[in-house]
């Protein structure tokens, strides 16, 4: 069984770095608060889980059929949680997150026909 280590960086080629040299932010790098939360559910009503899976892909990306992976600030990640919290049957539903430091994230393992989910962001000026 093989595995890869999800890291976009090693797909760049070493010249991009000399044409779009980095240059120093203002305040705090764009998603510098932001934590990885895996979050997957298990639904038992049709309806509810159609509800819950937009919830999940307004916040996230998909990574597997119940399972979304979400780079939130705390406070974008309690607003995604009280608006799963009001999709759900909590006597029949199951909604589950678990928030991953940098450290671990970045040594996210996928195997087979896994796309890493990182998304790109270009700025034309």
């Amino acid at each position: 069984m093989h595995s890869a280590i999800c890291n976009p960086q090693s797909a760049i080629p070493p010249w991009w770095f000399d044409a779009f040299p980095l240059v120093p932010y203002e305040k705090a790098p764009p998603g510098e608060k932001q934590m990885l939360t895996l979050v997957a559910y298990d639904i038992s009503e049709p309806k509810r889980l159609t509800k819950v899976a937009h919830v999940c892909e307004d916040y996230g990306v998909r990574v597997q059929y119940s399972v979304f992976e979400c780079r939130l600030q705390e406070a974008e990640f309690t607003e995604f949680w009280l608006r799963l919290l009001e999709e759900i049957d909590e006597e029949e539903d199951r909604v589950v997150a678990y928030k991953i430091d940098a450290r671990s994230a970045k040594e996210t393992m996928t195997a087979g026909r896994m796309i890493c989910s990182e998304k790109a962001v270009c700025y034309l000026v």
